[in-house]
């Protein structure tokens, strides 16, 4: 009797152990399905973060786009080097048919003084 009594207390404590196994394997999913439910929730705040984004610098893009569109001629970039013209004559729009004077560096003058002969012309 004292072994069926004993085999008995072992079954209830194995049968407590498994309950007790059964309910830290239910915590821990639960736990990691929390976790998920949360990274999902951010990742969608993400998502649509970026998707607002995306839609903005797609507005702007647009308006670049029609902003040059509109633009019948670029802008003349001025260089860093003194000029000697105003910044009026600087933004005066060149004709397209406009021909530059021609000349020719062989490399044997002295290349200042090119430049200042090109720059005079």
């Amino acid at each position: 009797m004292e072994t069926i009594r004993a085999l008995q207390q072992a079954v209830a404590a194995s049968k407590a152990d498994q309950d007790r196994i059964l309910d830290e394997v239910q915590a821990e999913q639960a736990a990691s399905q929390n976790r998920f439910q949360d990274d999902l929730a951010t990742s969608r705040a993400n998502n649509e973060e970026l998707r607002r984004a995306n839609e903005e610098l797609c507005r702007d893009l647009q308006r670049m786009r029609e902003r040059t569109t509109d633009e019948r001629t670029p802008p003349i970039t001025v260089r860093a080097r003194p000029m000697p013209f105003s910044q009026e004559i600087m933004d005066t729009v060149i004709s397209v048919s406009f021909m530059a004077p021609k000349i020719t560096f062989i490399g044997v003058e002295d290349p200042e003084a090119h430049i200042t002969a090109f720059h005079t012309r």
